[in-house]
């Protein structure tokens, strides 16, 4: 019997074609407390695969508990939907975008779009906190400097909130 993490009302499905349990574990191998919790198997009789296939991963990211599914090649990510990620400091923004950006052509003011075209919003905690400084000329200019980046970085950030 698996155990399972704490209830979580909401879990999120990602639908992946066959890239279920490859990503989970991807995801999982970039984030404190993150893991795969399990991985389901299709039955004997499944109809449309083979018995033994991958169906549904269930992991933990950073706490949260997602689902993954191999639902086939029907459906695809699209932009619509990002996970976005607080970053502590520039270094953790530099390690995540380097490992989840796939498609440096689609990068944009710290979004990024992983190899199973999930995108992502890699943000360090300074952004929120500059945007919402109390002087409108200070949010316009972090603003304006965060518009002009593919990765973000923390100390142009800085440097246009100080201006």
């Amino acid at each position: 019997m698996t155990t399972l993490p704490p209830r979580q009302k909401v879990i999120p499905c990602l639908w992946f074609d066959k890239q279920a349990e490859e990503a989970a574990n991807f995801y999982a191998s970039l984030l404190p407390d993150s893991r795969v919790d399990s991985v389901i198997r299709a039955p004997g009789d499944y109809p449309s695969g083979q018995s033994g296939d991958v169906l549904v991963v269930e992991f933990t990211l950073a706490g949260s508990r997602y689902t993954a599914l191999n639902g086939g090649p029907h459906f695809k990510f699209s932009e619509a939907v990002s996970l976005q990620i607080d970053c502590e400091d520039q270094a953790e923004v530099d390690r995540l975008t380097e490992a989840l950006s796939a498609v440096p052509e689609a990068e944009q003011c710290g979004w990024v779009k992983d190899r199973y075209g999930l995108s992502w919003q890699i943000v360090p905690y300074a952004l929120p906190r500059l945007l919402a400084d109390p002087d409108e000329k200070v949010r316009k200019r972090v603003f304006e400097a965060m518009m002009q980046m593919k990765r973000l970085n923390v100390a142009e950030l800085e440097r246009a909130a100080r201006e």
